[in-house]
């Protein structure tokens, strides 16, 4: 048996319906890219080389680029206890923050690679990055610009963080 809920006026049961509203950019010629988004995006493809994936055989590259212009990598890490293994966005945005607390991110380019298949078009960082990258971007007080592309492909260019995971989970909640 199935129930369904009609709402034929939302005011009525005291209800705001609200709209989300997101911009990003589909880049499918690179000249329109960079030169900094250019390297970024060669460094995190250069980062899935040092991929440990011998499970799911999916290597994922990320580059971070700090405020300072220094680069950051990090590749992801998989384990056989599945939970264990680390995703590349941690572990560039660990290894920035730790080398260098005090210097905002300004840009992370993800790039991926499958060994059985091509991936031509962007890979968008899992929850768990998403909300890592929410908590620096919040903590920092300045967006973080995204590049995801696979191995080949357009690449998506986003302004920030928030657009990726609009209900975060902040640690505001936490502190008040």
């Amino acid at each position: 048996m199935h129930f369904i809920l009609y709402f034929p006026n939302l005011k009525a049961f005291g209800l705001k319906e609200k709209t989300l509203e997101h911009h990003y950019t589909i880049i499918t010629d690179t000249q329109e890219l960079s030169d900094s988004e250019l390297n970024l995006l060669k460094q995190a493809w250069e980062a899935t080389a040092t991929s440990y994936s011998p499970y799911s055989r999916f290597a994922v590259g990320a580059a971070v680029l700090l405020e300072n212009g220094v680069i950051i990598t990090g590749s992801n890490q998989e384990n056989a206890s599945f939970p264990v293994g680390s995703c590349a966005e941690r572990v560039a945005v660990h290894f920035a923050k730790a080398q260098y607390p005090e210097e905002a991110i300004i840009m992370i380019a993800i790039r991926a690679k499958k060994a059985d298949h091509p991936i031509i078009q962007p890979v968008t960082p899992c929850g768990a990055c998403r909300q890592l990258l929410i908590e620096v971007e919040h903590q920092q007080k300045k967006p973080i610009i995204l590049l995801l592309q696979g191995e080949s492909g357009p690449v998506m260019r986003i302004g920030g963080v928030k657009i990726l995971l609009p209900f975060y989970f902040s640690g505001d909640v936490l502190l008040s």
